[in-house]
């Protein structure tokens, strides 16, 4: 049936699309991509309902799509690997906190060429709900930005300015609830029986206390339980995250049709990349917990086939953090391999990073690395260190009992470790979101707080900043180094510290993820571009080491092939003494990496390292040496290995 549904599709995309070259392109892509397009949809839905609704918004979006971004379109089509390339270096930001608006941020594009970004991730800029609105995840608008960042033509310039300058522009949609003030909603609220549907309402709590008996609540502390009594519906409305964020039906056809639109219209406005935010509730199934159902994929195999055939120049990025097992079927598995999302965010290397810093020991992350299977080729990981929200100590219990762990134990100690509790530690994060049956609880904290880098500077000891900064350079220099896209957050290439003035906002004040969300600090990223005086102030001359460091390790990242992203990482076994080694196997040449992520000396002997002897070279010092019997490592030292030729 989806053979025939397919030739019919194409022949109703061919009347509407109109002729000339972009128009043969579009069919051209149909070709590639349509099969893939109905058979996602039939999984789900009635094509019937959905699929002459389809042809008609690409038909429309094509019509208004700017000639400079067909072109473009066919640039990517030639180029499909533009995002894997090691070249690529993400950045990510919250737009005001960064340079006011969209115009501060083409003022600032000079900063990031020289920094070496290529990928920018502008937090949520699509308008919210006023007053208290999940950090702008609570949307009112898809169709308008921030009254505060611009207009959506200062979104299409801005593009195009980036798009001249070799940057590529990354934008948040959010899949699994709108602001309960969007016109959807609004509607719903009036009475509009079609646009009730478009949310999960009930008459009474049977149905949502059905659903609640395997439901986790994801803001325990000030969003508890699943569901919201709303005077205007009459009824109880699915709101996951927030009562005022409701979930959207996505069983609905007219949804789906609504954001393929949504989509194409901000691919027109120059859009590179859509963060999927929230992907894995869009589909709801009593009895389960409401995450990573079948259906998410077939739905979003077929959002990524309708974008392939509309506007190649645009790719998905999966915003799901799930474990090792369930990660993989957000690329596509079986013969959804390579059809679902472009990229996806690889939680696991963070918490595995942070948790190896505070144990100085590798076992752990060493066997849950392990755990993920080979990517498809046309993929990418997207690596962070850290990022906007909280960190959950997603410990395996299993892994942590097979390397001798109490799993609970364990993450217990890092949140501890992580909020400076435990004795001995630097790390400067608060709690967030403390689960009173068990007393674990998550964290927030910048990255250089984390680090230590805080309380190091507190203490002024030359030697207690030099042991924080490589702290922090060796888990950074482990993002850069694992393939995909390193997602540098912004102020990271500073060490910005914890700030603390967000309990003054009230939209904010409830909210401590807050606290690593710092304004740029513009002073400290001028003076760090030229080597302070001796004399400096203690932050300005941290500032300038961490930013020649960080620069260093992107430049020396950008010279190697072997870091594309269609290579995948292996992680080598049996170096839990907190020495962790990545090997990078490439026809262009094999790159060893090795990290000592302990306070203490180590030694790499050369069997330790297979395949590394004699005369190798090391991407982040420029030295050639002969490796001799092995390599000695300083606490906190970090080494990119190839074969000196």
């Amino acid at each position: 049936m989806t053979t025939d549904r397919f030739a019919a599709t194409r022949a109703d995309l061919a009347t509407r699309i109109g002729s000339g070259r972009a128009a043969l392109d579009v069919l051209d892509r149909f070709d590639r991509y349509g099969h893939d397009l109905v058979n996602g949809l039939a999984e789900v839905y009635d094509l019937d309902a959905v699929l002459p609704e389809l042809m008609r918004i690409l038909a429309a979006n094509h019509a208004a799509r700017p000639d400079a971004l067909h072109a473009r379109d066919r640039q990517r089509v030639l180029e499909p690997d533009w995002f894997q390339k090691p070249e690529t270096i993400g950045y990510v930001c919250y737009a005001d906190l960064f340079a006011r608006n969209l115009d501060g941020i083409a003022e600032r594009i000079p900063y990031l060429e020289n920094l070496g970004v290529t990928y920018l991730h502008l937090m949520p800029v699509l308008k919210p709900r006023p007053g208290a609105n999940d950090g702008g995840y609570a949307v009112m608008d898809y169709r308008e930005l921030r009254d505060d960042l611009g207009t959506m033509d200062n979104l299409r310039t801005l593009a195009t300015t980036l798009h001249d300058s070799g940057i590529s522009l990354t934008l948040d949609l959010v899949l699994n609830h709108v602001a309960q003030e969007h016109e959807w909603a609004t509607k719903a609220k009036a009475g509009d029986a079609a646009y009730r549907d478009y949310f999960y309402v009930y008459p009474d709590r049977t149905i949502p206390d059905q659903y609640e008996a395997n439901l986790l609540e994801v803001f325990p502390d000030f969003a508890p339980g699943n569901f919201t009594w709303d005077d205007d519906l009459d009824g109880w409305v699915w709101t996951t995250f927030n009562s005022y964020q409701w979930d959207v039906n996505w069983s609905n056809p007219r949804v789906f049709c609504e954001f393929a639109d949504i989509i194409a219209n901000l691919a027109n406005h120059g859009v590179d990349c859509l963060r999927l935010d929230a992907i894995a509730f869009i589909w709801k199934r009593m009895g389960t917990l409401c995450q990573n159902q079948d259906e998410v994929h077939a739905i979003t195999q077929a959002l990524r086939a309708f974008a392939r055939i509309f506007a190649p120049a645009l790719i998905f990025k999966a915003e799901a953090i799930v474990g090792p097992a369930q990660v993989g079927a957000y690329f596509g598995e079986g013969a959804r391999a390579g059809k679902v999302s472009d990229i996806a965010y690889h939680n696991s290397l963070m918490v595995q990073i942070w948790a190896a810093i505070a144990a100085r020991d590798v076992g752990l992350l060493e066997l849950s690395l392990s755990r993920f299977k080979a990517l498809p080729s046309n993929t990418a990981w997207g690596v962070y260190l850290r990022c906007h929200d909280d960190i959950g100590w997603a410990i395996d219990d299993s892994d942590a009992h097979q390397v001798g762990l109490n799993g609970h134990h364990h993450r217990m100690f890092l949140a501890d470790y992580f909020t400076g509790t435990f004795y001995g530690s630097d790390a400067r994060g608060v709690d967030f979101m403390l689960d009173p049956a068990s007393g674990e609880r998550r964290t927030s904290g910048t990255a250089a707080s984390l680090a230590g880098v805080e309380q190091a500077m507190a203490n002024a000891s030359d030697a207690h900043v030099d042991t924080a900064i490589n702290r922090y350079m060796c888990a950074y220099a482990m993002v850069f180094g694992f393939g995909g896209i390193p997602l540098l957050y912004m102020g990271d290439e500073l060490g910005l510290l914890n700030d603390a003035s967000f309990a003054q906002d009230p939209t904010k004040a409830d909210d401590n993820r807050w606290i690593h969300r710092p304004a740029m600090a513009w002073d400290a990223a001028t003076a760090a571009t030229a080597e302070p005086s001796p004399d400096a102030p203690l932050p300005l001359a941290v500032a300038y080491r961490i930013r020649s460091r960080m620069q260093t390790l992107i430049d020396a990242r950008r010279s190697l092939p072997s870091l594309h992203a269609g290579v995948a990482t292996t992680v080598r076994a049996g170096h839990g003494r907190g020495v962790a080694i990545f090997d990078r196997a490439h026809p262009a040449g094999n790159l060893v990496q090795v990290y000592n992520l302990s306070d203490s000396p180590r030694w790499v002997g050369t069997a330790e390292l297979a395949g590394m002897h004699g005369m190798v070279h090391d991407h982040l010092t420029g030295h050639t040496f002969d490796i001799g019997e092995g390599i000695p490592l300083s606490p906190y030292e970090s080494r990119w290995l190839t074969t000196a030729s």
